[in-house]
């Protein structure tokens, strides 16, 4: 399905709506980035009380990224959980072929379906978008479609443009808030998911926000850390006391060699 280029996402909104007021109840899988939050403000619009947010704790969700949606949630007055998802019990998993995404969103949505049933929630919702459904790298839309999880931004035809525009209307923080996929999307096809990996990732990905770096990629190549950012922002990476903070940094993180990638951030670069 091509995305919708002709409705405004004022009339993408409108349907969008349309659709809440038919679930009657939904759980939402959640996680304070800038496609979920703007579903979860629309559906908690509609349904209110009948809305929940089901939100993995794991080890490949950063510990900023699970604060910032927390507390975003609190401030907008959503009711959120917190589940537990166990993919790193799973040896496919761990092992880390073009379905590792496939494996863990079957997981999210087998504990979201399982809180469901338990909470009488009738409908399971995520946040995929009319322009995921044309990237054939999104395995996890599979499993999506295969637990009966409905995409109602994709099937109200919404971009991720009008996503951000729609969120900037309704004041929400995320609405210019960059795209990060999970820690486990740093780490090569074919190598295998560790949590020490995935820590490494975490706390170097840290450092580049800290020093100012907006869209960025700490990729994992054993003892090779290889950074990836906007073209704008290579220039601060590479200013003298940056530089030497980050290299001393990276190695006290175990890694041997730090490099800069000069084709700069490219999303699913990892994948084969």
């Amino acid at each position: 399905m091509e995305p919708d280029k002709v409705a405004s996402p004022v009339k993408k909104e409108e349907r969008l709506k349309e659709m809440a007021a038919a679930w009657g109840t939904v759980a939402v899988a959640y996680s304070g980035g800038v496609d979920s939050s703007y579903l979860a403000d629309v559906a908690v619009e509609v349904l209110g009380k009948k809305v929940w947010l089901f939100i993995a704790d794991t080890p490949s969700f950063p510990r900023s990224d699970l604060s910032f949606a927390l507390d975003l949630a609190r401030a907008r007055g959503w009711q959120v959980e917190i589940l537990n998802t166990h993919e790193f019990s799973c040896e496919a998993f761990l092992k880390n072929d073009a379905m590792r995404c496939y494996l863990c969103k079957g997981e999210l949505f087998s504990v979201m379906a399982a809180r469901a049933q338990a909470r009488h929630i009738a409908v399971l919702a995520h946040g995929e978008t009319a322009e995921d459904i044309l990237d054939s790298t999104r395995v996890g839309m599979r499993a999506a479609h295969e637990a009966g999880v409905q995409a109602p931004l994709a099937d109200a035809g919404f971009t991720k443009a009008d996503i951000r525009e729609r969120s900037r209307v309704r004041g929400l923080p995320t609405w210019a808030k960059p795209s990060f996929a999970c820690l486990a999307s740093r780490i090569p096809e074919g190598s295998p998911i560790t949590t020490d990996a995935l820590d490494k990732i975490e706390q170097a990905e840290t450092l580049l926000r800290e020093l100012g770096c907006r869209q960025y990629r700490a990729r994992h190549h054993g003892e090779l850390c290889r950074i990836e950012v906007e073209p704008e922002d290579m220039p601060l990476l590479l200013l003298e006391q940056n530089r030497r903070q980050l290299i001393t940094a990276l190695r006290k993180l175990g890694y041997r060699y730090v490099t800069l990638d000069l084709a700069g951030y490219k999303t699913g670069n990892m994948a084969k």
